[in-house]
């Protein structure tokens, strides 16, 4: 927006000074935009326990509630999360708020209905569209379909290609979800990690959803010390590895439960391994159609097996992925797709204004 759109203010806002560091760093690959950062205004002693913990939902919503003024000031508001809704219960009436969305994976909360309240939606794909327009959740004018600008910064980091293991062995991305009603963490997380280490086949990388230990940080880093023997596991409980795609690009099979970096790892079609942990009934619920992927797993017991089996049965799923993809994303040529968004909200924020 900033980069092609000169006369518009842009302001990057974040609750921490480690959230703005890392804006810049990624800011930098786009020298060419000129904007500002803002360090949301709170107590320091809440400042530093988030800083520690992360932010729970309460303190989030404080934070919103203490720079109301902030807020009201701008013609529009981008965000990727749902909490900042709350600016509308609170009186910050005049800027539009755009929902960037949060990955582009199937769930329900991706199609929660408190998304028709944003005034503007940024979709990657047909998939997401067409679920959004049967509940009414979006109109005509209102939202831009074929964007994921994640697959544009990534691109523009140009990772390299080095190998994060010392040996030719598979490499196998366990990846759960950190919701206890739906991950695979609580009931399989302690016996997948020991499977892992006591054997010498695969690799594993073990990259939960960032939030996965955020309240809990101690927890992550005393399990990273538990495995910091094993050669063949790479334990990251939350770094920005983890959601930058080096890990989603490293593995050579996926293996988790309902985290949306499952979409993100179909770029490249390769085989996939569901953990059903909670006996979710999966086959004909839209909230789980990324589970046709690959090999449903309710017993951790069978894993050895399952993951021999994924890779001799993939070509059975390959045009089922590749399809998936395709709905999912729209990315013509491998151009970037964020300009196209950017210029759709600038449109649409001159229209209002």
């Amino acid at each position: 927006m900033a980069a092609r759109n000169p006369d518009v203010d842009v302001q990057i806002a974040c609750m921490t000074e480690s959230h703005l560091e890392y804006a810049r760093t990624l800011a930098a690959f786009y020298p060419e935009s000129k904007v500002s950062y803002e360090l949301l205004r709170m107590p320091h002693r809440l400042r530093r326990r988030i800083e520690e913990k992360g932010p729970g939902p309460l303190e989030k919503i404080a934070v919103l509630a203490m720079n109301r003024s902030y807020f009201s000031q701008f013609s529009g508001i981008v965000v990727p999360e749902r909490t900042s809704l709350y600016l509308k219960r609170m009186g910050v009436r005049k800027p539009r708020l755009a929902w960037t969305r949060h990955g582009a994976g199937d769930r329900a909360v991706g199609f929660a209905k408190d998304t028709r309240l944003f005034d503007f939606i940024v979709l990657s794909g047909k998939k997401i569209e067409k679920r959004l327009l049967q509940q009414g959740a979006i109109t005509p004018g209102r939202y831009h379909r074929g964007t994921y600008a994640k697959f544009d910064i990534v691109q523009r980091m140009n990772h390299s290609a080095r190998p994060l293991f010392n040996n030719a062995r598979p490499v196998v991305l366990y990846n759960p979800h950190f919701s206890s009603r739906l991950s695979s963490w609580e009931k399989f997380g302690d016996q997948i990690l020991a499977f892992f280490a006591q054997q010498d086949r695969y690799n594993l990388i073990f990259a939960p959803h960032i939030r996965l230990f955020d309240r809990n940080r101690e927890a992550g880093e005393a399990l990273r010390q538990r495995f910091s023997g094993c050669d063949n596991l790479l334990i990251d409980p939350g770094s920005t590895r983890s959601v930058d795609m080096t890990y989603t690009m490293a593995a050579d099979l996926y293996l988790g439960d309902v985290s949306s970096q499952v979409a993100e790892f179909m770029i490249r079609p390769r085989p996939c391994v569901f953990l059903n942990a909670h006996n979710a009934r999966w086959e004909n619920d839209n909230n789980y159609s990324f589970w046709q992927l690959g090999e449903v797993l309710d017993d951790p017991d069978r894993l050895a097996d399952t993951l021999d089996n994924a890779f001799l049965i993939h070509p059975q799923f390959r045009d089922r992925q590749t399809a998936y993809f395709s709905e999912t994303f729209e990315l013509p040529d491998n151009q970037p797709t964020a300009p196209a968004a950017a210029d759709a909200m600038v449109d649409y924020l001159r229209r209002c204004a």
